[in-house]
């Protein structure tokens, strides 16, 4: 009784393990599904493999790499991180970059533009001094709240 048991929780931690390596690898043939929701051959195939593999005592690393080294590295959903994938990896972290680079920009461009227009309207008019300072108030922005206290539905 005690090794039933025993036999049973080896099968079930070799079915959790292959089913966890099989989400992470994708079918040669279908390309866009895993070899855990294909059912095609070579995913058949694929499956049993790893599950051979498990019962051999092999890590799951050691499963990963020789996947890649049978198929190539488009096998794996996530790809090694090395100079070929670097903008794969980072491309997120620049778009998100330029993202608030344009935003930052646009906001300083719309806070000066207005005196800009103003200089140029005033300019050659002569103003006094009363007429210079209350155009300075109504031309200067309000000071901007902190980013912190700003709400995004606030805009």
């Amino acid at each position: 009784m005690d090794s039933e048991t025993e036999a049973l929780k080896k099968a079930q931690v070799v079915e959790a393990r292959a089913r966890n390596i099989s989400h992470n690898v994708r079918c040669t043939e279908c390309g866009s599904q895993s070899i855990e929701d294909s059912q095609a051959d070579i995913a058949v195939l694929l499956r049993k493999l790893i599950r051979d593999e498990i019962r051999s005592g092999k890590s799951d690393k050691e499963i990963f790499k020789k996947l890649e080294e049978d198929f190539g590295e488009t096998v794996l959903y996530t790809p090694r991180f090395d100079m070929q994938t670097a903008a794969l990896w980072l491309s997120p972290v620049l778009v998100a970059g330029a993202a608030v680079g344009t935003s930052l920009y646009q906001k300083h461009w719309q806070k000066t533009n207005v005196h800009i227009m103003a200089l140029n309207l005033v300019r050659g008019v002569p103003l006094t001094p009363k007429e210079k300072e209350m155009m300075l108030d109504l031309l200067t922005p309000p000071p901007t709240p902190p980013l912190l206290r700003r709400k995004w539905w606030s805009r």
